[in-house]
């Protein structure tokens, strides 16, 4: 007599982990289908049945399987890491905008990496050069010194987003805020409280910002019919320290100013210090303006107007943008336009 078989054990029962932990094969044993169907649920890559999506979805929450995203990219033919090229990555203002990349990026399975330039063209070069040597799918740059040309060939390869330019060209999209205006309202607000010495801090002129901001300021000035005096313009380089150095040349040049404009809130703290230091006090005898409007001018003594520059939001519209040249879309992202925070800072001029 031929011997019937006993009852078949269940999947489930005999199921074992691979050696290292839970993968798709694990996953597709558990759900009783191939490891390619699991695969091609996880990549979205092909139609399969409500019933066997269903089930790798349990045999997933069953074995507490993760889904490695770095491995469903390679498959793809991708890394899943966006290149960005800041300049300087302690600055408050640039910590705010990869902040903003962080949080754009956190839905997505994408991951930043992060270099500085510091401001220095074959720096930036050599990070561009590395960050493409570990095959980003697209690449953030910050202003830089990188020329035109450069950035519209790398574009050639890989996506990029460029901040603080203006530019064309296939692959790349570029999102600019207008520091030309910011710099004419920080200037135009001193003017309407009665100002007409206003000193400029100014940044490096290499830096389109830095130059955008001052030619604000001095057409401000020739709209309201003051002479831009070249012995009220210094330069600095947009960190405290150097606001403290201009309004002590300032100063020693026996320069007459009712009013600074920095052209960041950097400056414009070390600024205050220096007016500080000198006996003088903010707003009583010198009204002061920055620009950025970084977290901490809020709480400075006095708090500080400013022109209002959002960097979290610069950050955020970069990632998105990127991800959608990624998806193969025309990014439509505009920065707001800048607008004065007024604050305790300034005040109108005393007759």
């Amino acid at each position: 007599m031929t011997e019937m078989p006993g009852p078949r054990k269940s999947r489930k029962s005999t199921l074992k982990a691979a050696p290292g932990g839970v993968n798709i094969d694990t996953v597709a044993e558990a759900a009783g289908v191939s490891a390619a169907t699991v695969s091609r649920i996880l990549n979205a890559t092909a139609a399969v049945s409500a019933a066997k999506k269903q089930a790798v979805a349990d045999a997933i929450a069953r074995l507490g399987f993760v889904p490695n995203p770095v491995a469903r990219g390679l498959a793809r033919g991708r890394t899943l890491s966006i290149g960005v090229v800041t300049q300087s990555i302690d600055s408050p203002f640039y910590g705010d905008a990869l902040r903003g990349i962080e949080d754009e990026l956190a839905s997505s399975d994408y991951s930043p990496l992060f270099v500085s330039g510091h401001w220095d063209a074959q720096t930036e070069g050599r990070c561009i050069e590395t960050l493409r040597a570990r095959r980003v799918d697209g690449l953030i740059v910050f202003t830089g010194r990188s020329s035109d040309a450069a950035l519209r060939t790398c574009a050639k390869a890989l996506p990029v987003v460029v901040v603080g330019r203006s530019l064309k060209a296939p692959g790349l999209f570029a999102l600019n805020f207008d520091n030309f205006e910011g710099g004419r309202l920080a200037t135009e607000h001193l003017i309407g409280l009665g100002h007409r010495r206003i000193a400029f801090i100014g940044g490096d002129p290499g830096h389109p910002d830095a130059a955008e901001r001052q030619r604000g300021y001095a057409a401000a000035l020739q709209a309201a019919g003051i002479a831009c005096e070249p012995g009220l313009v210094v330069a600095g380089r947009y960190h405290e320290e150097s606001g403290l150095q201009a309004v002590e040349q300032l100063l020693r040049s026996r320069q007459r100013f009712s009013a600074v404009f920095a052209a960041n809130d950097q400056m414009a703290v070390g600024a205050a210090l220096g007016l500080h230091r000198l006996g003088l006090a903010v707003p009583a005898d010198v009204s002061l303006i920055g620009f950025d409007d970084l977290v901490s001018s809020a709480f400075s003594i006095p708090p500080l107007t400013t022109v209002h520059y959002p960097g979290l939001k610069l950050g955020r519209l970069a990632a998105l943008s990127m991800l959608q040249l990624l998806r193969g879309a025309r990014p439509a992202a505009a920065i707001p336009a800048p607008r004065i925070v007024v604050r305790e800072s300034t005040r109108l001029l005393a007759a």
